[in-house]
Parts: C-alpha cells; sequence; structure tokens
C-alpha cells in the first residue's frame, strides 16, 4: 500500500509539471521552431521574398543572360569576327620580297540575321514566361506549408484542450475517491489517460515543428501573413494561359526559332576578303619597280548540309521531347484540377457533416458527464465518450481547414497567383 500511494505522490507531481509547463504555453521537447505573425505581411509579399531567394533563381538569371547574348548577336552588322592575315614572301633568290595583308569579314547570308534575331526575341520570352511559371510553383509550395502548419496547429490546440479537460476529470476523481463514491482504479485508469493524452500531445507537437520547420525551409522566413485565407477564383477549367502550360509553348517556340536559325548556316558563312599586296625588290635589283595592288574577293561555302545534319536532327529531338512534354504537362494540369474542384466538393459535404456530428456528441457528452456525476455510469464509459466527443470536435476544426486549403489548391491548379 505504500509502495502505491508513493506511486501516486510521484504520478501527481509529474502531471502538475507537465500541467504547469501546458499552461505557460511552452514546448514540451526542448527542440522549437518559432514562427511569428506579421500582420504586415501578405500571402503575395511572401511569395515574392520566397521567390527572391529560390535555388531556381540561378538557372533564370542565367537564361535571361544568355537570351540578351543572342539578341546582341542578332543586332551585330556582321556573322561573327573578323579576321586579319598578313603574309611575308621572299624569293629565295632575295631580290623580290612580297608582303600580304588582308581582313576577312564574315556576312550574314539571306535571312539569316533576321532568323537570329526573331531567336533571340523568343529566347528572351522564354525566360520572362519561365519565370512566372516559377514563381507559380513557388506560391504552391508556399500555400502548402503554410495550411500544413495551420492544420497542425489546430491538431496541437485540440490536443492541450483536452489535456485540460482531462486534469479537471482527474481531479473530480480524486475526490469522489476520497469520498468513497468510486473505487482507487478509477484514479489510475484517469491518470492513464491523462498520460496517454500527454503522449499524443507531444507527437502533435513534433509534427507541428516539423510544418514549421518545412515553411522556413521554403521561404527562408519565420514570419507568416496575419491572414491568407483565398477567394475561389471563377475559373472553371484549364486554360491555354495558364502560367506553367505557357511557358512551355515558350520553350517550344524557342527551340523552333533555334532550329530555323541554324538551319540558315547549313552551308557555312559567306565571306568578303579584303587584301592589300606590296611586292619590293631588293635595293640593288634596279631592273624592277615597286609594285602596289588592292584585290576584292569572296568566299561562298557550299555542300555542308551533310555536315550540319545530325546537329540539326538533335536539335528536333529536343524539340519533339518539349511537344511531347505539353501534351503531357496538359494532361496533368487537367487531372490536378479535377482533384481540386472533387476535393472541394467532397470536404464541403464532409464539413456540413462533421459539425452535425460535433453538435450531437458534445450534447451526448454532457448528459453522460451528467450521468457520471450522480453515479449512473462508470468512469470507462464516460471516457469512451468523451474520446468520441473530443474527436468530432477536432474533426470539425480540420474539415474548416481543409476546405479553406482546398480553395488555395483550386487557385493554384487553375493557375491564379495570391
Amino acid at each position: 500500500m505504500f509502495v502505491l500511494n508513493l506511486f501516486f505522490k510521484v504520478l501527481m507531481v509529474f502531471l502538475l509539471a507537465a500541467s504547469f509547463a501546458l499552461a505557460e504555453t511552452k514546448p514540451i521537447v526542448a527542440h522549437n521552431d518559432p514562427i511569428e505573425t506579421d500582420n504586415s505581411l501578405t500571402l503575395s509579399h511572401i511569395v515574392d521574398l520566397t521567390m527572391e531567394k529560390f535555388p531556381d533563381m540561378a538557372w533564370l538569371k542565367a537564361l535571361e543572360e544568355e537570351a540578351l547574348t543572342i539578341r546582341q548577336r542578332g543586332e551585330k552588322w556582321t556573322y561573327g569576327p573578323m579576321e586579319a592575315g598578313l603574309r611575308y614572301q621572299e624569293v629565295t633568290s632575295g631580290t623580290v620580297h612580297y608582303v600580304d595583308a588582308s581582313i576577312a569579314v564574315p556576312l550574314w547570308n539571306l535571312g539569316q540575321r533576321e532568323a537570329e534575331q526573331k531567336y533571340g526575341i523568343k529566347a528572351e520570352n522564354s525566360a520572362e514566361l519561365l519565370t512566372a511559371a516559377t514563381k507559380l510553383r513557388v506560391a504552391g509550395l508556399v500555400r502548402g506549408a503554410l495550411w500544413d502548419m495551420e492544420l497542425q496547429q489546430v491538431r496541437y490546440q485540440q490536443a492541450r484542450a483536452e489535456i485540460d479537460i482531462f486534469e479537471k476529470l482527474l481531479a473530480k476523481v480524486e475526490r469522489r475517491v476520497d469520498l468513497g463514491d468510486l473505487p482507487r482504479s478509477d484514479v489510475l485508469l484517469a491518470q492513464t489517460e491523462l498520460l496517454q493524452k500527454l503522449s499524443v500531445l507531444t507527437q502533435v507537437e513534433a509534427e507541428l515543428m516539423h510544418a514549421r520547420k518545412r515553411y522556413s525551409s521554403i521561404t527562408q522566413q519565420n514570419k507568416i501573413p496575419g491572414s491568407y485565407h483565398e477567394k475561389l477564383a471563377a475559373i472553371k477549367k484549364i486554360e491555354f494561359n495558364h502560367p506553367t502550360f505557357v511557358a512551355m509553348n515558350s520553350q517550344i517556340e524557342r527551340k523552333q526559332a533555334e532550329i530555323n536559325a541554324f538551319n540558315l548556316q547549313n552551308s557555312g558563312q559567306t565571306q568578303v576578303v579584303v587584301g592589300v599586296n606590296s611586292d619590293r625588290p631588293s635595293n640593288n635589283d634596279q631592273r624592277s619597280n615597286n609594285t602596289e595592288s588592292f584585290n576584292i574577293g569572296v568566299n561562298i561555302p557550299f555542300g555542308g548540309d551533310a555536315y550540319y545534319a545530325p546537329h540539326v536532327a538533335a536539335l528536333n529531338v529536343e524539340l519533339n521531347r518539349l511537344i511531347t512534354d505539353r501534351e503531357q504537362l496538359y494532361r496533368d494540369l487537367e487531372l490536378a484540377h479535377h482533384e481540386a474542384e472533387h476535393n472541394m466538393e467532397v470536404n464541403e459535404a464532409e464539413l456540413e457533416i462533421a459539425k452535425e456530428l460535433k453538435r450531437v456528441a458534445e450534447e451526448h457528452l454532457g448528459m453522460m458527464e451528467l450521468s457520471f456525476s450522480v453515479g449512473e455510469i462508470n468512469l470507462m464509459d464516460l471516457l469512451k465518450v468523451q474520446s468520441r466527443a473530443q474527436q468530432a470536435i477536432l474533426n470539425a476544426k480540420e474539415r474548416a481547414i481543409i476546405l479553406d486549403r482546398d480553395i488555395a489548391l483550386y487557385n493554384q491548379a487553375v493557375g491564379v497567383l495570391p
């Protein structure tokens, strides 16, 4: 009996310590990932801040720089760099010296410059649209992380509320045991239930910390907007102006422009060569005069199709891969839209059921608590009803959050930025 009483005292000290920690809203586990609410922040602002530090920004910046260099090349009046040549020749007898100087200028073939300029425009447009598509993807990550935190937060709050409920129940049971109304085993039963609730709270708290860490990892921020609820977009289907689909189209157009520009180079590049020749006899040779001459020539390449064909074929493979990806992308977007729409409809119905279940469960719990207080039912029956009631309350809270999350995910699926 002494050992049993000692166990009760130790257990109560632990429960009181845990209760004090909960009252102070401190985490059970020392590890903590704090997140602050900043009412001056908006969801759109958070997406912009996340985009600035998103890893893909280096790649997108490189695409913009590449597009700029392509456009600048198309603005040049020559196809490539000019070449200067100098040749010196001396006859073996040493009586005549030849000096040739020339400049070779590569010219644009017919239609090449226009094709290159169009390629540069398509490259710049593609880089810009890929940035917009990446921003939509970032918005999806932020939306998911925020609503995951919200869902874990309500589970955490519900677990804390259940701890408070069972602490009060334990106190009632102890008083009635002291009065002789209940057997001492009921104290053990109530204490066991409270410890189980503490274990659940520990796990829920861990999931909340994980959700917070995911958010801070994605956004590189430890602040969230005061409100991030969204209005349902009026878009009813996947449209061709969806940012992701438009970005894919821009990549196809860029590749087509690249192939067109390359096809015009298949025979090589025309060159204009301008030169000056100087023939000078030696000082001892009085029979010849100094001769200066000017010449101009044109080099026209031909027969280069066979040499360029493998590269053109490789570009066509890339083009057809992009076209295939576009077809698959549209199917994926339609599927995501259907799932988002269906989930929203299902959760709307589930929310109404959850609300009614919550009302019935709370009413039933009130009746059972009264019955327990007058000794009509035992503690085990009360605990079962209490467990079902708390689950119904949690389910109603979760469904309300899930429906708000579904609205955000629907907007994401149809390509609407916050």
